[in-house]
């Protein structure tokens, strides 16, 4: 089918949908303060989920990511790996929420909004040893973790492990729009468990937060207090606020307006070619 000149124009304006700036978020490197336990439901074991934030001010492509733990016991196998995106609260949930944690304001969502995990074949993982023995001045590990009243144990004391760096390849990339989201890795492991490690906040070696959005601390659950999430810091802690340790890698694409805009303008072109007068002789 020929096109009008003004669609042609459209068309030859328009980059290819991935076209566009990377983008690359990071919190720094650990502060060694806090490490966190963070395991898919698996192996006999309940599911424990760590989570913190970052920032989006475009729709992107999310390719890969990186986050760094402890991987603690004698001999630990990696089993499966896990990468899920939650957005935030009241989003994806129930509310008003069940009123067993001090609060849910800028929380995780009660459900994921998008997972990938290396079982299912959507995840590719690497991993490199940072320390051979590294250890963290304290800790939230399984069982530590309870409603209110009962919320605040000051945590499990100083964590000692190995310090490993995972390194993420996401074979099916997510897609996600522009906004604030939660970043959650969980590890599977026999014979020892995963705790995700806290980097500084504000955060000071890695990248700002955009303009108006606020970098919001680490939460964290298990499958005992699923729906809802703990601040590690300020409500488990007892003090203070973490981070945690991870980067993210993408390309920001074309907002999907902008192709509808363009299908659009396709649709006319044609009813434009079939309602016109054909040229005189």
């Amino acid at each position: 089918m020929r096109l009008g000149l003004g669609v042609l124009t459209v068309c030859l304006l328009l980059p290819p949908l991935h076209a566009g700036s990377i983008f690359f978020f990071s919190t720094g490197t650990t502060d060694g303060l806090m490490a966190t336990a963070s395991r898919p439901d698996a192996g006999g074991l309940f599911e424990i989920e760590s989570a913190d934030d970052f920032a989006l001010t475009s729709s992107t492509l999310i390719s890969s990511a990186t986050f760094d733990g402890l991987l603690t016991g004698v001999t630990p196998t990696i089993g499966d790996v896990v990468v899920e995106i939650y957005r935030i609260f009241p989003l994806d949930s129930t509310d008003p929420p069940s009123g067993n944690v001090p609060t849910r304001t800028n929380s995780p969502s009660d459900v994921a909004f998008d997972s990938r995990d290396a079982a299912g074949g959507t995840l590719d993982f690497t991993t490199t040893t940072l320390s051979a023995s590294f250890t963290a001045g304290n800790s939230v590990t399984a069982g530590g973790i309870h409603p209110i009243p009962n919320q605040t144990t000051l945590g499990n004391g100083p964590a000692t492990g190995e310090e490993v760096e995972f390194n993420v390849s996401f074979t099916t990339p997510f897609y996600l729009p522009a906004g604030h989201y939660f970043f959650v890795p969980q590890v599977q492991v026999t014979g020892g468990d995963f705790l995700w490690l806290s980097a500084p906040r504000p955060i000071t070696g890695g990248t700002p937060f955009p303009p108006g959005m606020t970098d919001l601390q680490t939460w964290t659950r298990d499958a005992g207090l699923d729906p809802d999430w703990l601040r590690v810091g300020t409500d488990i802690a007892g003090s203070g606020a973490f981070n945690a340790a991870f980067s993210l890698t993408g390309t920001a694409v074309r907002e999907p307006a902008t192709w509808t805009l363009f299908a659009a303008a396709l649709t006319l072109a044609g009813t434009w070619r079939r309602t016109r007068r054909p040229n005189q002789p």
